[in-house]
Formats: C-alpha cells, structure tokens, sequence
C-alpha cells in the first residue's frame, strides 16, 4: 500500500468553499458562458430579462436602456420595485439578498411566488452581474420613496437607504463591467438594439427604448413597440420575400398553464424559417413546442387537401418536409416552470407543452384554412410543388450516395485525400483553383491535410432546389468529399473531416466564391457551422523583404509596420558599420540590387532595398510559402465562422444572395461608403 504522505494526503483542509458570489469572479464562463464580447451584453441580458419579467407579469409596460458616456450601462423599468424590506431568513433587505446571493429572487417559490411566468428560472440574474462589475448601483422607487444601495465587485458599500420621496415606481440598475474580466468593454449597438428587438416582438404591448449617450453631443435613441406580437414578427422576416398569400395565420391562445402564441406566413423560399421561444427565450433546437407545432400542421394540411379533394385517395400523404417548404413561422410559449436542456437552454423538455400547442394548433389552423380558402389553395399548391420536386431531389441524392459508397475514396477525382482516418485530426481545404490547388497539394501536411480544388463559382444554391443543386458537378463533389449525406439524411456523424477550410483568394472573385459556399452550408449543412466545423482561411496581402529578412502582412498597416521595422533595421546598420566603410559600401551595393519592388506601400515611394509583394491570388504563393502562412497550424490565422444572430443571418443570405433586386440594391446603396473594395 502507498504510503500516506503529505503529497498525497487528501483531507476536508483540500476542500475550499468559495463564499457569496465568489464562485462567479472565479469562474464567470460557467454563468454567463464567456468573457468575450457574448459575455458583456450577456450582463445586459440577465438585468434586461428581469424587466420583461415584470411586463409579463403584467406590472410593466416601459423599459429604457442607456449606454452611458464613462462605461456604465443603465436599465430601468417602471415595474413595481424590488423589495426593500427585510428578509426573515436572513436579516437583510431583500434588495441587498437578489444583488448578492446566487438563485436569490422572486421566480423560485411556485404559487406563492411573484412571477408566474418568468424567462429567468434557470438563469443566475442580477447578482451574477453585481459579481463581474466594478460597480454597480441599485435604485428603487417603490411606495412613495427612492431607495438605493451601491455594491463594488458585488459587495455592498452600505446599506440599503432612503434618499428621496417619488411619486413613481420601478427599478433602475446601472453597473459598470469588470475591464479585469472581460476581454473588452465596449459595448455593440446594433447587437443589442437586434437583441431587443426580438424581445419586443415576444412581449407585445411593451415599449423599449434603447440610449446611446456615449458621445455627449450626438446621442442616439432607438424605441420598439409592437402590438402585433409574434404576427409582427413574422411580418418583419418576410418583409424583403415573396409572400404566398396576404394573410398570416395568427394565434394566441392559453390551455391549462400554457399561453401558446403562433404566426405563419408561406414564401416562395425553398427552405424553412421557424424561430422558436419559451418565455422570451430562443430555442435553437427547438424542443417539444417545436415538436407539437410540426406534428399538428402536416397533419391538419393533409385532412383539408383531402376533404377538399385536392389530394386524391391514390396520393401519398404531403410529408413534414412537403408542409415546411417555404415555411415562416415564430412560435412562443410561456409556461410557469420550464425544462430547458442545458445551461444554454437550447431545448425544451416539457411534455405538457407539447400536447398545448398541438391541441391548439389542430383546431385553430383547420378554422383558418376553411375561413381562407384562397390562403389555403396558395399554401397546398406551395405544399404539393414541394412534394414533386423532393421526389426528384431524392432520386438524385441517392445516386451521390450509392456512388460516394462504391467508389469510395477515389471520389471525387480532383479530391487529394489525407492519409488518417481519423476525422477529429483531418482537414478540408477547399480551394479556389486549379494553380492553388497544385500549390497546396504540394504544401500541406498530408497525412492531415485534405485539398479540393473548386473550378470556377459553385451554383447559387439560395434559388436551387436540392435536385438542380445535387446535379452541379461542383457541389456533388464536396457533398462526397464531406461525407455527411445532404438533406434530410445528413448526419453529422459521418463528417470525414473536423475542419473545412475555405481558402479563397483576397479579391472579389474570392470573396464571391466564399460567399457561395458559406450560402451553401447555411442552408444545407447549417449544424456545421454551428458546432463549429466551418473556418475561413486568412492568406496574407503582401510580403515584404529585405536580404534574407522575409515578412508576411495581412493588412496594408500591418505592411507599412514591417516596412518601417525593416528601414531602422537598415538605418542602425548604416550606423553601426559607419557609413564609409567598405563593408558598409558593398552592404548597401547589395541592397540597391535586390529585386525591385512589385507593390510601393502608399505614401512611401520607391523603398531601395525593401521588396514588397501584393498577393493578388494564392496561385502565386510557392507551395512553402502557402504552407508557412496560411496552412500551418501552428503559424496560420483562420477565422472560425459562427452565427451570432440566426433571423439576421437568414435575412441577410436572401437579401445578397435571393433573385429580389430591390433588396440588394437597397443593401449596397446603404453599405457603399463602408465597403472595402479592392480594384
């Protein structure tokens, strides 16, 4: 037996306790899930949500957030104030408790409680913020008095203390992030305004006002208030599409403790847009609200097609995917204690909540159907167009996949597999071209390194269905090389690579290309971009030289740095040498005959002895050089491709990629005086 040391003891001396908000300096990504960027406006979130809390309940119906000119974010509502009073149990103002004690709050004793409904159950609140803010000040008005209290890295300066009188009501916090937490402070505008807006979308009737006064002299204020709820929602993501029919389904309805509220409008899309919440919260993967919505509405289309005799008795039925073709749809729940799935509740679990929207579904959508006859015909034609194509779609997917499996790795031809098998330690390069394929298949590490050289732009897939998409040589290409099936037979699980890379060129032809593609795994491959498979390749723009002094630039300041670095360089030679030496003679004869300059950085004329390359494509790369730069993991710089906002991103791919003009030329007329345009 092993002798019991000192090194190895273990006793209850090695167990430390983290006290009161502790836990949360010490770990902050555990509850708010990073200190990046996600994480500062997740501050403004957790104190925004409590508000919306309030208006659900009923007690508010304004909330105004302001970004202040020395750091300090505020948020105020007119709800009816945190408690003031003390607490029984422990002693203190119940102010002080929700601002500085983890699951402190009015959310957790059911019937009793003071919020039925409430966004915030599994979240960690106001006081998660108290702990990673430098300072924070809470103001209450409440029962004719101001009441405040100031906490600096969530503990409490003094206690809770009447100020003032006031004849109004509501909670004001203002704090100012931790700059020893958080990679950076400053705060997105436009984030949160696309943020909020959501939320006003989901809690009709509130009015939310969000204030820039950072600069003093130039502030901006932004206001929402919708009465239309979910209906406007939908009515906003369909506003730049082509609409099947006029009217949107709308409901809004309660059974048992579910309040279910429901819009759907039918586009001409080929895809399906469906936003899903519990409690103002978004649901990425859907969840049993999801599941009960899906179920009730193929089912309710197909007894109205067939009553109607639109679909005869010899027909098969329309399938879930038939039905949600071209589908825009926002359903919101609000339930007194739901089950998410995780931290991140990308989920719900609660079973009951399934039977509630699929009841009310089943009867208020087959009304609408009878009431919109017209409506109807536009959605089932939609429907039945949808069915036609999918059966061609499938017929052509299958021949990919029998082929992808008979011919196995030899497929496709221009595809330069790597040797491992093992796809947590593989790549896929896609690559732009014949020239800058040959040079990255000579340049990579091929026992991990795939390359797939693309000839030429891939089709656009945002106006392809999936049958017209599969035959593009391009696109079935990759499909195999990939390995995951495409449509309703993907599975991530089969993915042959960890990491597809595409590696464009740095001009307009490359950014095209990449948009295509990025296009492409949106709508077909959209679960590779959120769990993080797809990255973008950052070549670099210029290389400069002096002697066997070789740097690589991304940028045109980051050129001129190198430049500037190389001419001191050069300038303590000269000085160090002294400048009638011969040594320092033949040193200069040499850098006066090096090779000229193929790009002069601007401003700096021609630079004796510096050579500056413009890499207008990765064809011109030699095969280390592209290994050094772009496709070495150790030195390479790739940017991972992520989706912050899901109804933004959607929108964006129809507006540059759909067949509407309008939109596109809305889009470039408003974008024009920011662009980067290389000519």
């Amino acid at each position: 037996m092993a002798k019991n040391t000192a090194k190895n003891n273990y006793g209850a001396e090695q167990i430390s306790v983290l006290e009161g908000l502790d836990p949360v300096r010490k770990r902050p990504g555990m509850y708010i899930g990073s200190t990046g960027p996600e994480g500062l406006h997740h501050l403004i979130w957790e104190v925004v949500d409590n508000s919306f809390d309030e208006a659900m309940a009923g007690h508010a119906n304004e909330i105004t957030i302001t970004l202040n000119d020395n750091g300090t974010v505020s948020v105020k509502d007119n709800g009816r104030g945190i408690p003031v009073d003390i607490h029984k149990q422990y002693k203190v103002s119940a102010l002080e408790l929700v601002l500085t004690k983890l699951h402190a709050g009015g959310k957790f004793g059911g019937e009793g409680s003071g919020y039925k409904i409430s966004g915030g159950l599994h979240g960690v609140g106001v006081s998660v913020v108290n702990a990673l803010s430098e300072w924070v000040e809470a103001k209450v008005e409440k029962d004719g008095a101001v009441w405040v209290q100031e906490y600096a890295y969530g503990k409490p300066q003094f206690k809770v203390k009447q100020i003032g009188k006031s004849k109004m009501h509501g909670t004001t916090i203002t704090f100012k992030p931790d700059a020893g937490i958080f990679s950076t402070t400053q705060f997105d505008l436009k984030y949160i305004i696309d943020h909020l807006r959501q939320q006003c979308y989901l809690t009709k009737g509130i009015k939310v006002t969000i204030v820039d006064a950072r600069q003093k002299n130039l502030p901006q204020v932004y206001a929402f208030f919708f009465e239309g709820g979910v209906e406007s929602y939908v009515r906003h993501l369909n506003h730049s599409k082509q609409i099947k029919h006029e009217s949107i389904f709308y409901i809004e309805k309660q059974t048992e403790n579910v309040m279910v509220e429901v819009g759907i409008q039918y586009t001409d899309d080929f895809k399906e847009t469906l936003f899903a919440f519990a409690n103002n919260i978004y649901n990425p993967e859907g969840g049993t609200h999801v599941m009960g919505f899906r179920s009730a509405l193929t089912r309710v289309l197909n007894n109205y097609a067939r009553s109607k005799n639109i679909i005869k008795e010899k027909d098969d039925n329309l399938s879930g995917e038939d039905v949600r073709e071209g589908l825009t749809a926002v359903i919101s729940v609000k339930i007194p204690e739901p089950q998410f799935e995780g931290q991140t509740k990308a989920k719900l679990g609660n079973p009951d909540v399934r039977t509630a929207v699929e009841s009310i579904m089943n009867e208020t959508f087959a009304v609408y159907l009878e009431e919109h006859p017209k409506d109807a015909e536009a959605i089932l034609s939609k429907c039945i167009l949808a069915q036609r194509a999918r059966a061609a779609a499938r017929a052509a997917r299958d021949t990919v996949i029998r082929k992808g499996a008979l011919e196995g790795l030899t497929l496709p031809g221009k595809l330069a597999d790597c040797s491992s098998k093992d796809p947590k330690e593989s790549e896929l390069f896609i690559v732009e071209g014949d020239s800058a394929g040959g040079s990255a298949k000579q340049g990579r590490d091929r026992e991990h390194q795939a390359i797939l050289p693309l000839r030429g732009k891939i089709l656009n897939v945002e106006r392809a269905r999936l049958d017209k998409m599969i035959a593009n040589e391009q696109i079935k290409n990759l499909v195999i090389a990939m390995g995951t099936g495409i449509g309703e037979n993907m599975d991530l699980n089969k993915l042959r690579y960890d990491r597809i890379i595409i590696m464009t060129d740095a001009d307009v032809d490359g950014a095209h290309i990449r948009t295509l593609l990025l296009t492409l795994f949106y709508r077909y491959f959209h679960s590779l971009i959120t769990e993080g498979h797809v990255y973008i390749a950052q070549p670099p723009l210029f290389r400069v030289a002096m002697n066997k002094d070789m740097r690589y630039a991304f940028s045109e300041e980051e050129r001129d740095k190198h430049i500037a670095e190389l001419l001191k360089i050069k300038e303590d030679r000269k000085k160090s040498k002294g400048k009638n030496t011969k040594a320092a003679d033949e040193e200069e004869e040499i850098e006066e005959n090096e090779e000229p300059n193929e790009e002069t950085a601007e401003g700096t004329g021609k630079i004796p002895g510096i050579a500056i390359q413009r890499y207008k494509g990765l064809g011109e790369m030699n095969p280390e050089q592209l290994w050094d730069t772009t496709m070495n993991p150790k030195t390479r710089l790739m940017k991972l491709v992520t989706i912050t906002d899901a109804a933004e991103a959607d929108e964006t791919f129809d507006i540059l990629m759909g067949t509407e003009v309008a939109p596109r030329k809305r889009f470039i007329q408003t974008h024009a005086k920011t662009a980067n345009v290389d000519i």
